[in-house]
């Protein structure tokens, strides 16, 4: 199911939140869990690094700061350091300055996902149109309805945006239960973008093939490895932040018969403790 051309791949995590495990999947225990807000780096022999999403920054504190958008942070509260940040680990662990960094693809616009987006002076923006009209001019109790804290968007974020055009669709691998295809976000076959809405409207995952595996980043269609594996969607409690707990069902629904079609395919949920403990601990390239 290898996609036309490879790229190198590496997670990472800024931080984490918490929240009850029972909330994030059925039968879950009445504990607190870790919850790593994760972002991909992933290096195209052409576009250099770019970013999938780019997790927590120092911030996300500021814009959670006052009422209504403190609720945010009650909610689900963040631990992070600001060295953990994606442009201080890209500098520390790669030797990369954010502003070489020249494009961003975002899966979605929960302030989870996209906190970052402000240390990266150059990187131009990729998305799928539906995810930025859900959130676009909301303010106050609607925008925390929504996951979005309006302050963490760069002010030229509408100049520097370039959303996923419709003449990009293409047909993904045969057996994939996505019936609506995939879009080749760079005209070249190595990253293509899947909707997997219902979690947030207009949220994208991404395709990739590396040297060694095939790759699904999932974004938060699922929140853990152990859900997919065990059909464990998530309480009916968090459909609440969802637009629709219908099509998160059915997407959830898709998910599960991807990894039963393709066992090789290693699909990656961006708030998996097992992707953390697995993956992005020990730092490797994937």
């Amino acid at each position: 199911m290898t996609v036309r051309k490879q790229v190198e791949l590496s997670l990472h995590a800024t931080g984490f939140c918490t929240h009850p495990e029972w909330v994030t999947m059925r039968g879950g225990s009445l504990r607190s869990i870790q919850i790593p807000a994760g972002f991909a780096r992933i290096v195209h022999e052409d576009y250099g690094t770019i970013l999938f999403d780019t997790g927590y920054a120092a911030r996300f504190f500021d814009a959670a700061s006052s009422f209504p958008y403190s609720i945010y942070r009650r909610v689900t509260p963040v631990v992070h350091d600001p060295g953990e940040g994606a442009a201080a680990q890209l500098k520390r662990l790669y030797g990369l300055d954010a502003g070489e960094v020249r494009l961003i693809i975002l899966s979605h616009f929960h302030a989870d996902h996209v906190a970052g987006l402000r240390d990266f002076p150059n990187a131009r923006f990729m998305y799928l149109p539906q995810a930025f009209e859900a959130v676009r001019g909301l303010r106050g109790l609607a925008a925390v309805r929504s996951g979005f804290l309006p302050d963490l968007m760069p002010e030229d974020f509408g100049f520097r945006s370039s959303p996923v055009p419709p003449s990009a669709r293409v047909p993904l691998p045969e057996g994939w239960p996505f019936p609506d295809g995939g879009y080749d976000l760079l005209g070249d076959g190595s990253l293509i973008g899947v909707d997997v809405s219902g979690h947030a409207a207009g949220q994208m995952g991404l395709l990739l093939s590396t040297a060694d595996h095939d790759y699904f980043l999932c974004a938060d269609a699922s929140w853990s490895s152990q859900a997919i594996r065990e059909n464990r969607p998530p309480h009916p409690m968090a459909g609440l932040i969802m637009p629709s707990r219908r099509q998160y069902q059915q997407t959830f629904t898709r998910l599960r018969l991807l990894a039963e079609r393709f066992p090789g395919l290693r699909i990656i949920p961006s708030h998996c403790g097992e992707v953390w403990r697995t993956y992005i601990q020990r730092n490797e390239q994937l």
